[in-house]
């Protein structure tokens, strides 16, 4: 479990093909990995992936092919910047909202604004193949990107925008991201419950919606 409360970034090492797979060698800033185990769980932009190994601030992960078909994960190269959250530990504050690291889809950036130290981002939420996380996505409700829990400020038909506060911009790599760029998105699974037990609910009284 993870709170969406991005802890800082990381930058990529190395990342190597594995067959159909990756694995990804991710330096982390000096001791935010302290006493980290194998097996253990960190989120990368968003992703919960496992360490298979360590040595002092470098972790490795091994990424398989459908993490990387639903993720911007199998687009890293070295150099790259990413934000990364360890799992959270019982009795820990959840400052953002309980994410499990699971990604719907990717969705892509489609406008930036600046606002003086603040930021809009816009996102691009087209159908992808059988994936449709448009109709769980509310204004003012949850959304995780990149592993960031963030509020809706705006929605469109096709599209979310959110704001962004010079702390997040800070900590994160938001600031960093260019129009085109694809960011991971996990949808917030207690909207998703309601929408989908709504919808069986008018499905089975016969309600179709539009």
């Amino acid at each position: 479990m993870f709170t969406g409360i991005v802890q800082g970034v990381a930058s990529v090492k190395s990342s190597e093909a594995a067959g159909r797979n990756k694995r990804l060698n991710i330096l982390f800033p000096i001791g935010s990995m302290m006493d980290q185990k194998l097996g253990a769980s960190v989120a990368i932009n968003g992703v919960c992936l496992t360490v298979s190994a360590l040595a002092h601030d470098v972790l490795t992960f091994d990424v398989i092919d459908t993490t990387l078909a639903l993720t911007n994960i199998g687009l890293l190269k070295a150099g790259d910047a990413v934000n990364f959250e360890r799992a959270a530990k019982m009795g820990d504050e959840v400052g953002g909202h309980v994410m499990s690291g699971h990604i719907m889809t990717s969705v892509t950036v489609s406008r930036i604004e600046h606002l003086a130290e603040s930021m809009h981002i816009r996102f691009t939420t087209d159908r992808q193949d059988e994936v449709d996380a448009r109709r769980y996505l509310f204004d003012k409700g949850y959304v995780g990107l990149n592993g960031s829990s963030l509020t809706i400020s705006d929605v469109g038909s096709d599209w979310i925008e959110v704001s962004l506060i010079p702390e997040t911009l800070r900590l994160t790599t938001f600031g960093q991201l260019q129009v085109g760029d694809k960011v991971n998105l996990e949808i917030d699974a207690h909207t998703q419950a309601t929408v989908d037990t709504v919808e069986r609910i008018l499905k089975e009284r016969g309600i179709v919606l539009p």
